[in-house]
């Protein structure tokens, strides 16, 4: 089986979907690995590094005619799509929910294709999710560039010239990059505080020294491992609970997003005008909207002194590592697929069955 590793727009994505690593793991499986050319490079991945491993490096219409299995990142643009015919099968994020049309082009073509960003949050798909493992370094990036934005240091800090207090960090959203967040802001000094909609993370929130912010009458779980959108209800209790420790905040950092919809609105425009002057917010679900209302995907906002970046919650800044956690939870997802060099479909399993979007041109998700 011949595996095709695509290049992804620079502009708008650092990755690349399998590292030189995972390429020697995939040669040694039996598996035939060919890159397209300069495919690592924002990665700092050389095509030379590829050569090394085993694979072959191929200009972009070789790989689409060559490959029986295409695997990027991201959804596949208009002229990748064009290159598509049925004997592929694609493996990437597509977030199908949010990208019909896509689907239905996939559909067309008589092509397959399994969204990894679909998979079910249980334990035997853990070393396959990629959400989580990319979330976890955007957690960790968000602290740092937070840090770089303020005009305060993190940590107490005593001095013959006087005391530093603490800064003050709230995190919106307990999931994966919320942890990071809370760990890595604890880690550098600061006083951290978090709230979610889902009670069951608060002890999670607590046990990395954060205090979490509880608000009262509710009772939702997550569902399949996922956050859920809040009742009008909720949203205004939060908002009442989560106002006092926001204006004081001077970094607040955003995470909560609900599969397949618009990001919640955690922070409205007139919350932000209440927040001190020279305070920040990161958030990283602005790539869906955005937890805050003035967030702007890829533009830094400045409202009353406070800073907004609305960033998402894959973490290009740190391409290689991510680049390196992403091609391992590929390669477990395809070697989870796959038996004697050949795709199984077994959609009694649940993890197959989740993330077939496609089969033969037929649209098995929606």
């Amino acid at each position: 089986m011949k595996i095709g590793v695509l290049k992804e727009p620079e502009k708008s994505e650092k990755r690349v979907s399998i590292s030189p690593k995972i390429a020697k793991l995939l040669v040694d499986n039996g598996f035939e690995v060919i890159v397209e050319d300069e495919a690592g490079s924002s990665s700092k991945f050389t095509n030379s590094d590829y050569k090394e491993v085993g694979a072959t490096v191929e200009m972009r219409g070789a790989v689409y005619k060559e490959c029986d299995v295409l695997v990027k990142i991201n959804p596949f643009d208009e002229d990748g799509l064009k290159l598509i015919d049925k004997k592929h099968i694609l493996i990437c994020q597509l977030f199908h929910k949010s990208h019909p049309e896509i689907v239905k082009k996939i559909a067309d073509k008589g092509a397959t294709i399994f969204s990894m960003d679909a998979l079910p949050r249980i334990s035997r798909a853990q070393d396959m999710d990629v959400l989580s493992s990319q979330s976890n370094l955007a957690g960790y990036k968000a602290v740092i560039k937070g840090a770089y934005e303020m005009t305060k240091i993190f940590p107490l800090m005593m001095t013959a010239a006087g005391t530093i207090t603490p800064s003050r960090v709230l995190i919106y959203g307990v999931g994966v990059a919320g942890l990071q967040a809370i760990a890595t802001a604890k880690r550098l000094g600061a006083i951290v505080e978090a709230t979610d909609i889902r009670l069951e993370t608060k002890e999670q929130a607590e046990s990395l020294g954060a205090k979490f912010i509880t608000v009262e009458g509710n009772d939702d779980d997550s569902e399949k491992g996922y956050a859920k959108a809040a009742s009008p209800e909720y949203a205004k209790k939060q908002k009442e609970a989560v106002d006092q420790s926001l204006f004081k905040a001077d970094l607040v950092i955003t995470t909560a997003m609900v599969p397949g919809r618009k990001s919640p609105v955690l922070i409205t425009e007139d919350q932000v005008k209440q927040m001190k002057n020279g305070s920040v917010i990161i958030d990283l679900a602005a790539a869906q909207g955005g937890n805050c209302e003035l967030s702007k995907f890829n533009k830094p906002v400045i409202k009353n002194g406070v800073k907004i970046f609305g960033t998402t919650i894959a973490p290009e800044s740190v391409s290689t590592n991510a680049s390196d956690l992403y091609a391992k939870n590929m390669f477990n997802f395809i070697m989870f697929l796959t038996e004697n060099n050949a795709f199984k479909y077994d959609l009694e399993d649940e993890i197959t069955d989740e993330t077939l979007i496609v089969k033969d041109g037929v649209i098995r998700k929606t």
